[in-house]
């Protein structure tokens, strides 16, 4: 064979080449796409067709059990107490009530919120849906380790019933944790028979706690102490612990409340106390086992370290002890009521003496007019409640998710106090108000700074707190009712000794007239019914006062011109108030925009302490009339000389000397 290699293939020209058999590319893609497009239509059209199918298939039917297969625990003997002590007065009034029984939601409305009468809306199958938007109240539950803020204040007619009422606050608490509860108690001689009788109730208590503390031992108390133990502490210018360990020795927790000796200073550093109380007790808190802690103050007045209350606030708040309280109710728009006294020592002076006490006030400043006299004797007619107790007080339980128990033995739902004696170191009060109504008119439970900012925010509400502040720190003097006319230059010269008194008394109301306009403008913005009440009612009653004062001057003014006498014979002119009308155009205009508000006041906030006011100013005349009588001043002013220039041979006894103690 030959080693030549066969040679190439000749190609072939081009347009002698062979045609391709494979489709264009452009014309491929097209087809698919089409076949993508009618898969996805079909696949479309078949969930449509699925998804507009329904089937309704009946619910399974659960069986109901008509008896349960567990024999039922008996009774056993110790979950009943009868009481050996007879109670003649029974229900929410007596001497152990609570007040009327009050919703546990933290929210009450004065209507019910819950609908009752519910119609099907939507069927879904075989299962009825109901609809409804209506909000439902919901009590908090016991169970939940989250603080439901206090609502304020609640009322009670004695210390038992408080004591009976916080009662359930430990059960809840034991519900919870295992607890400490921790009595501090004022130290002031005031609250000697208020202790006496909670150390009395204290074994029907504990009785009760003991009960549920032992029923929660073996799962809850885990560092195997009683599920409840106590802390008695007492303060007054100081502080102390009656019990070195909380304990559950019922014995040693009486003998220690029986133990607290009366503090002399006067003093009341509660706020310390308690902040003292939550440090001690903050290792329950911080470390295991831990344990909830419980702090219930009881004292009958509004403390003196003011300036302590944020920190008390905020160690509790941080340590989440709750605070509780019983105490005095404080009186509306005062710092100070009057408590009833009398020595129990007979080489002392027997009379009745009616002591000041610092009980108040509800608001953090003051927030009502102090007027006297040309202002319908405001300050000089009745004690009304607050509906709440001191400021201080109850913010630490507001913000603590405590509450305070404003307690007096005459207190009723709502209206004139009861009748009856109140005992000594009572304070005196005449009206009190339906409490549920008064948490409409709550009182800002914050800091200083907060309150300040909030007032800010609304000239109306600056305005009140301004003008309030400048008739507390210049109290308006007395008007002259009485002037002797035995003759023409010493009945002049009375006359304008009351027209200087006048003059200066003028000027202040107007300037609190003033201070009040410039908040007019803001007033229909307020939102606050506490803020709108209080507003109207200084408006109306500053006013009101304005008008008395200026037509008292003009009436003065008047006799200095000379008066008719009616009678004879005659030696004395009397100046009245009197609903007659006013001549002065301007003053009578001023009288009716005083009644404007005044009558705003009562239709919309009936039934509380701004309307009482309200309608007593209403009833107090704004004119002045003179009316002349026979005193007969000669003849009294000779006996008087005599008795003062005759020797007196018998001098009396010597008086007993009077003591007032320090509350």
């Amino acid at each position: 064979m030959s080693d030549i290699p066969p040679p190439l293939p000749t190609p072939l020209p081009p347009e002698t080449a062979v045609p391709q058999t494979t489709p264009p590319v452009s014309r491929l893609r097209i087809g698919e796409r089409l076949a993508w497009l009618a898969s996805l239509a079909t696949h479309a059209t078949a969930l449509l067709v699925l998804a507009t199918t329904t089937w309704l298939v009946a619910p399974p039917v659960t069986p109901l059990l008509l008896s349960s297969v567990e024999e039922p625990e008996p009774l056993k003997e110790e979950a009943f107490r009868v009481s050996e002590e007879l109670t003649l007065d029974l229900g929410a009034l007596s001497d152990g009530g609570q007040g009327d029984a009050a919703a546990a939601a933290p929210v009450e409305a004065a209507t019910s919120q819950v609908a009752l009468n519910l119609t099907p809306m939507i069927d879904f199958g075989q299962v009825p849906s109901l609809e409804d938007t209506t909000p439902v109240l919901m009590s908090p539950d016991p169970n939940t380790q989250n603080l439901i803020q206090g609502v304020g204040a609640v009322g009670a007619t004695g210390s038992r019933g408080a004591v009976d009422r916080l009662t359930g606050e430990i059960l809840n608490s034991l519900d919870q944790s295992p607890t400490v509860v921790v009595w501090l108690f004022d130290r002031s001689a005031s609250l000697r028979s208020q202790r006496d009788e909670m150390v009395a109730r204290f074994d029907q208590v504990y009785e009760e706690l003991g009960v549920i503390g032992a029923r929660h031992a073996e799962t809850l108390a885990d560092d195997g102490e009683p599920a409840l133990l106590t802390t008695i502490a007492a303060f007054g210018e100081t502080n102390s612990f009656l019990t070195p360990q909380p304990t559950a020795d019922l014995a040693q927790i009486k003998a220690a409340v029986s133990a607290i000796e009366e503090d002399q200073s006067g003093a009341e550093r509660v706020f310390a106390a308690v902040e003292a109380c939550a440090e001690r007790h903050k290792r329950y808190r911080l470390k295991e086992p831990r344990r909830n802690v419980v702090v219930i103050v009881v004292t009958d007045e509004s403390g003196d370290d003011f300036d302590r209350l944020d920190t008390a606030v905020q160690k509790c708040r941080k340590l989440r002890m709750p605070v509780y309280a019983i105490g005095a109710p404080a009186p509306f728009g005062r710092d100070q009521s009057y408590v009833r006294y009398v020595d129990p020592d007979p080489q002392y002076d027997q009379s009745v003496q009616w002591l000041p006490v610092r009980q108040g006030p509800e608001s953090l400043r003051a927030e009502r007019l102090k007027l006297g006299i040309i202002g319908g004797r405001d300050f000089s007619g009745p004690m009304l409640d607050s509906g709440f107790g001191p400021f201080g007080l109850t913010r630490l339980c507001a913000e603590t998710g405590g509450f305070f128990i404003a307690v007096h033995p005459l207190r009723v739902d709502s209206g004139r106090a009861r009748r009856g004696p109140t005992g000594d170191l009572v304070a005196r009060l005449d009206y009190f108000f339906d409490e549920r109504l008064m948490r409409r008119y709550r009182p800002d439970y914050v800091p200083l700074a907060e309150y300040d900012r909030r007032v800010r925010e609304n000239r109306a509400r600056a305005a009140l707190v301004q003008s309030a502040a400048m008739s507390w720190a210049a109290p308006l003097g007395d008007v002259r009712r009485e002037f002797p006319a035995v003759d023409e230059a010493e009945f002049v010269s009375a006359l304008a000794e009351a027209q200087q008194a006048a003059a200066i008394v003028e000027p202040q109301l107007q300037t609190l007239v003033t201070a009040l306009r410039r908040g007019e403008r803001d007033r229909d913005r307020e939102r606050s019914p506490r803020w709108q009440a209080g507003y109207d009612l200084a408006m109306g009653a500053a006013l009101a006062a304005a008008v008395r004062a200026e037509a008292y001057n003009a009436a003065l003014a008047t006799a200095r011109g000379g008066l008719m006498p009616t009678r004879s014979p005659s030696d004395t002119w009397i100046i009245d108030p009197s609903k007659g009308e006013l001549s002065d155009s301007r003053l009578a205009a001023a009288a009716a925009d005083a009644r404007r508000y005044l009558t705003r006041v009562v239709e919309e906030h009936p039934g509380t302490p701004w309307a009482l006011l309200a309608e007593r100013e209403q009833q107090q005349p704004l004119g002045w009339a003179w009316r002349d009588d026979y005193r007969d001043v000669v003849n009294q002013r000779e006996r008087a000389q005599q008795r003062a220039q005759r020797p007196n041979n018998r001098p009396p006894p010597p008086a007993k000397p009077r003591r007032s103690p320090k509350l």
